[in-house]
């Protein structure tokens, strides 16, 4: 089990014990508001950052890991407040420094990379603006020497076309190309330590690769101190030189990382490692099955603008799709970000209309379907949303959000809340808490009930766009295993969306590469993973974090 991600022994890669560290963060303990359901978020937390060097904290939702940078980076929410602890810098105890203090050294001497790159950028403002800013705040250069360095920070961070990126909105951008420029911000002022908070976890395989190279590049070639936070273990198998473990606030583990990977001692560790999804799939040959929907030359074309004077643009999200779900089969869709994989499953339950092509569920072509028709077959096609929170009507209660299905339908109130009820037990939730909002639930408890809701019509086909995505490690492997034991339960058909090959590889019996809207390849999960035919899908498997050293281990 630990031994997944066995490291070969390089002790020159980590500090030595008689370095000095950059931050020292001793005994830290952040007090919550009363009413919380623990006293502390970080109790009596030490971590030293060292120069050159990446520590990995690692914990689930919750955990503290958050809340630790943001004390570093005096980002603290207002409700809570430091009990304990100091943070040097240098030998500068942090926590002594009035407000004021902080704006001089956020972003000079300590920057951080946020996790969602959209929030983190003006939607309003230029990109080049937004870098120049960072200068300003700090009443640094010229106009013509931020401009001028704003474009050397984009050509650094490996954005194509810096001038054209530099005169772009961010809504312009891809999620990898956001993310690059919200690292050139970070970087504008050459801090010597730099916060990543979870910065690939939306990302694709692919690009989470570049970013990953890019920041342990940017580490070595500036001698950084890099925080990275994730609760991703292919991504500390990737890049750490250290590790540390946190859970409920406190760190339960810390070592080299092939100590804490290779031979994790404390038990939440262990089930955090034994959580991860593992590459190799087991679905080889798979039997007969009847065919429940067909899929034919579906295809789909989104016009973007180009501006006052000039046409829209075309983009082929989805060309010529064609595939068969057989009864109780998990079919996944996997991709990079702008593949088409989503646009696909929006298709199919009729979110949005399809250019051409069919959809055929028993005799009823869904891709054609209009009124009372789509209405009544559309119940037999469900879907569960990547962000259960976004999907979920904050001011409904869950057992209203649940039965709000079956009442439009026709079903009574009284039976629909009480199948809302059952449906709550199934998915692993206390039928107790159908009075509750969302914002009351967790985010793998939220999921659950965007499961529970999606079952409610009782479909024959779940269509899961990134349902996981979002989760921690040990959440995923509980709502996978959930997904698995409803399927088996209920007979039913399921098509796995996402981006995470490692998930695909538990879950599918068969997976289907898209590329730019095209199908690419096809085939059982062993075909898919143990021998890819596409040259595309096999630089998708390279690209996955940690695989290098699984394959090693498995060899």
């Amino acid at each position: 089990m630990s031994e997944l991600y066995k490291l070969p022994t390089n002790q020159e890669n980590h500090a030595p014990q008689t370095a000095v560290p950059v931050v020292e963060i001793s005994k830290l303990s952040i007090a919550l508001p009363d009413g919380a359901d623990r006293p502390f978020a970080v109790e009596r937390v030490n971590l030293n950052l060292y120069a050159g060097k990446m520590l990995c904290v690692v914990g689930e939702s919750g955990s503290g890991k958050s809340m630790s940078a943001n004390a570093l980076m005096g980002l603290l929410p207002d409700a809570v407040r430091i009990a304990e602890g100091r943070i040097l810098l240098e030998g500068t105890n942090l926590l002594n420094l009035p407000t004021e203090d902080f704006y001089d050294i956020r972003g000079r001497r300590v920057a951080m990379i946020f996790q969602e790159p959209m929030s983190a950028l003006n939607p309003l403002m230029k990109i080049s603006k937004q870098i120049e800013e960072v200068f300003a705040a700090h009443g640094l250069l010229t106009p013509k020497e931020r401009k001028e360095r704003a474009l050397q920070l984009l050509t650094e961070v490996g954005l194509p076309e810096p001038p054209r990126i530099a005169e772009s909105f961010p809504f312009q951008l891809s999620g990898g190309q956001r993310q690059r420029v919200v690292i050139a911000m970070a970087l504008a002022l050459e801090p010597q330590v730099l916060i990543a908070d979870e910065p690939t976890t939306a990302l694709d395989v692919t690009t989470q690769k570049q970013i990953l190279k890019l920041i342990s590049r940017l580490q070595i070639e500036r001698n950084m101190a890099v925080m990275f936070i994730t609760h991703d273990f292919g991504v500390v198998a990737e890049i750490a030189d250290d590790v540390a473990v946190m859970q409920l606030g406190r760190i339960v583990e810390k070592g080299t990382a092939e100590e804490v990977l290779y031979s994790p001692k404390h038990e939440y560790t262990q089930k955090l490692i034994a959580a991860i999804p593992k590459l190799r799939s087991g679905h080889t040959d798979l039997p007969q099955r009847e065919t429940i929907l067909k899929v034919e030359n579906l295809s789909k074309t989104y016009r973007r603008s180009g501006g006052f004077f000039s046409k829209q643009q075309p983009v082929h999200a989805v060309q010529n799709v064609s595939f068969s779900l057989g009864k109780g089969e998990t079919l996944g869709i996997v991709g990079e970000s702008g593949s088409g994989k989503s646009s696909v499953g929006r298709c199919l339950v009729r979110l949005q209309d399809p250019d051409q092509g069919r959809v055929l569920l028993g005799d009823a072509d869904m891709a054609s379907l209009q009124g009372e028709d789509l209405r009544l077959s559309r119940r037999n096609l469900q879907m569960i949303f990547q962000d259960p929170f976004a999907s979920l009507n904050p001011r409904a209660k869950v057992g209203r959000i649940i039965a709000d299905g079956p009442i439009a339908y026709g079903e009574s109130e009284s039976n629909a809340l009480s199948k809302a009820a059952e449906l709550m037990d199934l998915v692993g939730l206390d039928p107790k808490a159908l009075d509750r909002f969302p914002h009351e639930f967790s985010g793998g408890q939220r999921q659950r009930i965007g499961i529970a809701r999606a079952l409610a019509l009782e479909p024959d086909i779940i269509v899961a766009d990134e349902a996981v995505s979002a989760l921690d490690v040990s959440i995923q492997a509980q709502v996978l295993e959930l997904l698995a034991k409803l399927k088996k339960e209920l007979n039913l058909s399921l098509i796995f969306i996402t981006h995470d090959l490692r998930v695909a590889a538990q879950i599918c019996d068969r997976v289907m590469v898209m590329k730019k809207g095209q199908v690419v390849e096809i085939g059982t999960g062993a075909e898919i993973f143990d021998a890819p035919k596409n040259v595309y899908t096999k630089g998708l498997i390279e690209a996955i974090p940690g695989r290098l050293k699984e394959m090693r281990m498995s060899s």
